[in-house]
């Protein structure tokens, strides 16, 4: 399994940090290890207090996990001290991926990094940065320029770029009517602007720190950037990380995220679309509707998707034989679960376990 080392500060809720990290790292399938730079005490009402470790403590958890492995990806979140900056920047200057999402502005609108601490993730961390993920306000305090439309989000991520990072992601911009968008640079000539209409999703509690190890486990998996930045939002899709979407109501919401938690418990021995329109005291053809509006899918390719992603993790990171895993899944036979798999990714499941990388 492909290791992710998350440096990050810890969420006692377990909405974003740490917690969220090795949640996000598990269902993607890499292995996840951890420094911890930070503790937080809060909840949905916010943060109300902020204890930065020492930061020769933080630097010792990530020396001693370099002594046991060496992360294929490191993703570097919440740190606020510029000492523990300097001291883990010379920790992992020499991972060949590095995912930079420095946490400047809480979610709810708190400074967590001085000016000291963000001159120095700047000058220390962007030179060896593969992916800087930033949203466009904390950008603004960085820069110290607004960011009012897409072209100012270009030029700031050129600015960014120039500073040393590899690829920059420039999130949250709202100046589209109804949308939100978000921009990835590599150079004048190679950037591509993502759209949502799903505006409050993206700017829930823990979904950019979530965003953003996503990424790095799909580098880590041998993901282009862009190729990660994709399948990242895939999963963000698939596993309701954010609730909302165009044009749907907080009743469509709430049953989309029931019946993810409903697949999630039963997509073993439940592969129909009846069994969990009975289980929500809904039609089918309403959780249909309800499906195809909030993420565009009808509810059988969800259950299809949600268990060729558990199979494809059987047959990737354990030694079952395919047989097993056809009856892992509640398929009546080997054949069943094959014809099943093939005709979802175009090859047979042993094909996906031969050509799986290393």
């Amino acid at each position: 399994m492909k290791t992710i080392l998350c440096i990050n500060g810890s969420d006692s809720m377990g909405h974003a940090g740490i917690q969220a990290d090795i949640r996000t790292i598990r269902d993607l399938g890499g292995h996840a290890v951890t420094a911890i730079t930070s503790v937080t005490v809060q909840n949905s009402m916010g943060i109300a207090d902020v204890y930065e470790l020492p930061p020769d403590l933080v630097a010792g958890q990530v020396r001693a996990i370099y002594e046991e492995t060496r992360p294929d990806a490191v993703k570097v979140g919440m740190m606020g001290n510029p000492e523990t900056i300097g001291k883990v920047r010379d920790e992992i200057v020499g991972c060949r991926q590095v995912v930079c999402s420095p946490v400047i502005l809480s979610s709810y609108g708190g400074l967590l990094m001085s000016n000291d601490a963000i001159r120095t993730y700047c000058q220390r961390l962007l030179p060896i940065c593969t992916l800087l993920i930033v949203k466009c306000m904390d950008a603004e305090i960085i820069l110290g320029q607004r960011i009012c439309t897409d072209r100012d989000m270009v030029a700031a991520a050129s600015v960014l770029h120039a500073m040393g990072a590899t690829h920059v992601l420039l999130r949250g911009g709202t100046y589209s009517a109804g949308r939100i968008n978000a921009l990835l640079y590599s150079s004048d000539s190679d950037c591509s602007f993502f759209s949502s209409v799903n505006i409050e999703g993206w700017q829930r509690h823990g979904v950019g720190g979530t965003l953003s190890t996503a990424i790095a486990t799909r580098m880590a998996l041998g993901d282009t950037v862009l190729e990660a930045v994709t399948n990242a939002h895939s999963y963000m899709h698939c596993q309701v990380v954010y609730a909302s979407a165009h044009q749907t109501s907080l009743q469509a919401s709430a049953l989309y995220d029931r019946l993810m938690s409903l697949i999630a418990d039963n997509y073993r021995t439940a592969h129909d679309v009846t069994f969990y329109a009975r289980r929500l005291n809904i039609t089918a053809r309403y959780l249909s509707q309800v499906t195809n509006a909030v993420c565009g899918r009808p509810p059988k390719q969800i259950i299809d998707d949600y268990i060729v992603r558990e199979s494809e993790k059987l047959l990737q990171t354990t030694t079952l034989s395919v047989q097993q895993i056809a009856f892992e899944m509640g398929f009546s036979s080997q054949m069943a679960f094959a014809k099943f798999f093939k005709a979802k990714k175009g090859a047979a499941p042993t094909f996906c376990r031969a050509n799986f990388p290393s």
